[in-house]
């Protein structure tokens, strides 16, 4: 039986997003997530490189996933806030490995900084060609209130899954689907009342 690289790689990968979901970057050990794998701590190191570099490339394709579904349309913001609203709810490690990110990283220097930011200021400049913020005075200013309203709806959507103690104590709901599917309704009735404000 011949060795398979592609398959090695994708083991990998997804015994090292179970694990720093679940410990995050300094918790993590790369003995458990070669075990997880099936695979030898060399292949890893060979594959991805050391431990920042196979979490950085696990953080960038989980945030590739999420990008995968489309910018925010200004024609139908309440629909595409829901979508994303349920592609948070199906991928909670997404959350969890930003939160991790931020408490153990420099924020000034977060991972694949430079392709992220561009990713966003690509979904910024999408949401301005489908006429958002069409009343500012130039391509710089509707920019910059794309970005504002992109990281305004990314909280309001990712908050109900970085702190879902919270959620459930705030709104005292013994039933937690029905608990975030209040919340889901909440949020995208927020966007579509904010989006016709503006």
């Amino acid at each position: 039986m011949s060795y398979d690289a592609d398959a090695t790689r994708r083991r990998i990968f997804e015994a090292a997003a179970d694990e720093f979901a679940e410990r995050g970057l300094a918790g993590a050990r790369i003995e458990r997530i070669a075990t997880a794998a099936r695979a030898n701590k060399q292949a890893i190191y060979l594959y991805f490189g050391n431990k920042q570099q196979l979490f950085g490339a696990v953080l960038k394709a989980k945030m590739e996933e999420v990008c995968h579904e489309g910018p925010l349309d200004p024609h139908a913001m309440g629909e595409s806030v829901g979508q994303l609203f349920d592609w948070y709810h199906e991928h909670p490690e997404l959350v969890r490995l930003l939160m991790w990110e931020a408490l153990e990283l420099s924020p000034d220097e977060p991972l694949a900084a430079d392709e992220r930011r561009r990713t966003y200021r690509a979904y910024a400049s999408e949401m301005t060609e489908g006429g958002y913020a069409a009343g500012e005075p130039d391509e710089d200013a509707r920019i910059r209130a794309a970005q504002d309203w992109l990281f305004t709806v990314l909280g309001l959507v990712a908050w109900n899954f970085c702190v879902p103690q919270m959620r459930a104590l705030v709104l005292d709901e013994p039933d937690a689907k029905a608990a975030l599917a209040r919340r889901r309704e909440v949020v995208v009735q927020t966007v579509k009342a904010l989006a016709a404000a503006r």
